[in-house]
């Protein structure tokens, strides 16, 4: 079962909100809307190990932390995995 979370933040807590959500480990999806459009898709495997998973998404951090400086708000959209 999954379940969809909404977090709004303000741009200079978007890449550590990210980052914070990242480490939660039953993450699937992250999304990152302004203004209602999907700007950035982070799609995570799960079960993927921690060193794999901190290389992919690395550059992605980046873009993220670029992203941040040029709005005030936006929002994140995380697809969590429920285990049963």
């Amino acid at each position: 079962m999954v379940d969809t979370e909404r977090f709004h933040v303000s741009g200079s807590e978007l890449v550590e909100k990210v980052k914070q959500l990242l480490h939660q480990g039953n993450i699937r999806r992250v999304r990152l809307l302004h203004e209602g459009k999907t700007v950035i898709e982070i799609p995570l495997s799960i079960g993927a190990p921690a060193a794999a998973l901190g290389i992919m998404v690395a550059p992605l951090l980046a873009a993220i932390g670029a992203f941040a400086a040029l709005v005030t708000e936006c929002t994140i959209e995380v697809e969590k995995v429920e285990k049963p």
